[in-house]
């Protein structure tokens, strides 16, 4: 499984670098999803700790454990966006940045 792995991440990468276009789309689109997924993250994870220190058990009955949950997976989806994002990022900068023999 792990050589699948890797030869799927080579052929991800041999597109984004033949394609800046699609990578330009594919960092918008991580740029997005980090946005969304990240939105008041910490006011929420805030609230929802406050919460159990005031309550305790009841509250985690009442649903604030499900909620720390959902919390969680969205932070691991906002890094996931980040990740996503900087790897396009260093792929159109390395591109822009490389110097071109005037064959």
């Amino acid at each position: 499984m792990g050589r699948r792995s890797s030869r799927l991440r080579a052929a991800l990468l041999d597109m984004l670098q033949r394609h800046p276009w699609l990578t330009f789309l594919a960092m918008g689109v991580c740029f997005l999803g980090f946005g969304v997924s990240s939105l008041n993250l910490v006011q929420v994870l805030r609230a929802n700790l406050d919460l159990f220190l005031d309550y305790g058990w009841q509250a985690a009955q009442d649903g604030a454990l499900r909620q720390l949950l959902e919390l969680a997976v969205s932070s691991y989806l906002a890094l996931a966006c980040w990740l996503g994002f900087k790897c396009c990022e260093k792929l159109l900068v390395d591109r822009l940045t490389t110097k071109v023999d005037p064959d």
